[in-house]
């Protein structure tokens, strides 16, 4: 594993690396030095992409830089945001590195909710979100439905599309990558025509809402129309948790919940779960 950049010219092309990963959606890795014994410095770094490569900076030692790339992968599927380990205890046979200390951190674009239906539930879904943090747009086919008259502020991104869903949310979704999606529409044919264009992008997380009857009767279509298998398991449907939710407000929660779930690599199970296994 070679070609990483160590010095001044690395650190100088690493700004622009990480605003690539943002624009296409990406995730990464970047691992900084934090911590060395002298005569060494602390502070070099190393931009390690979702392979494992890394792509841009180094620590002046390729041994290191390609053990890092290797911990960057675990700590990519840990889901955590940062952290910080000592070189022996991902790379032990690096004695002169002993002691020193790598912070991991994952680079990412905001994480965005796309929800497809301002009903409801879906406008609910919308201002749950919104308030938990994601950037959220929200989709509908009546444009008197996403108006600021409904949604007052700038924090949810209101898109009409009168002349169908599927351009409308094709350019929401984008590459998929960091997106999560919520189709809640009004009926069969707008589930079927959203979800045409989002499994085309295949996000990290998409859901559909309604009975068992009426999901199964859209992924059949999609299934006719040619769409795989493999892509239809991801489909959450019906969406959300069970939570026994009744009201509009409470679907937006458990929805929401799963999306969360999906984002962070939990169980949904109830914490207390051990508490009561041991009783």
């Amino acid at each position: 594993m070679t070609g990483t950049d160590d010095g001044f010219d690395g650190a100088k092309r690493l700004p622009d690396a990480i605003a690539r990963v943002l624009e296409e959606g990406a995730v990464v890795v970047l691992a900084t030095l934090v911590e060395v014994a002298p005569p060494r410095r602390a502070g070099a770094k190393v931009l390690v992409n979702s392979s494992g490569e890394p792509a841009t900076g180094g620590t002046g030692d390729a041994a290191l830089d390609e053990s890092i790339a290797r911990r960057a992968l675990v700590f990519l599927d840990s889901r955590a945001e940062a952290q910080t380990f000592k070189v022996e205890e991902f790379a032990p046979e690096l004695e002169k590195w002993r002691g020193a200390r790598v912070l991991f951190e994952r680079v990412e674009g905001e994480p965005r909710v796309v929800v497809c239906g301002a009903g409801h539930v879906g406008a609910s879904l919308a201002r749950l979100a919104e308030a938990v943090g994601y950037r959220v747009t929200l989709i509908d086919d009546r444009a008197d439905f996403v108006t600021r008259a409904r949604f007052p502020g700038t924090g949810i991104e209101l898109v009409a599309a009168p002349e169908g869903w599927e351009r409308a949310v094709q350019t929401s979704v984008g590459k998929g990558r960091g997106v999560y999606v919520a189709v809640v529409t009004r009926g069969h044919n707008e589930d079927e025509e959203c979800m045409r264009a989002v499994v085309a992008a295949r996000p990290d997380y998409v859901g559909m809402i309604g009975s068992r009857r009426r999901t199964n009767i859209v992924l059949e279509r999609l299934r006719e129309s040619g769409v795989g298998d493999e892509i239809l398991r991801e489909v959450r449907a019906p969406i959300g948790l069970d939570i026994g939710a009744v009201s509009p407000e409470e679907v937006a929660l458990a929805v929401l919940a799963e999306i969360v779930a999906a984002r962070r690599g939990g169980s949904g199970r109830p914490l207390s779960e051990w508490r009561r296994a041991e009783l």
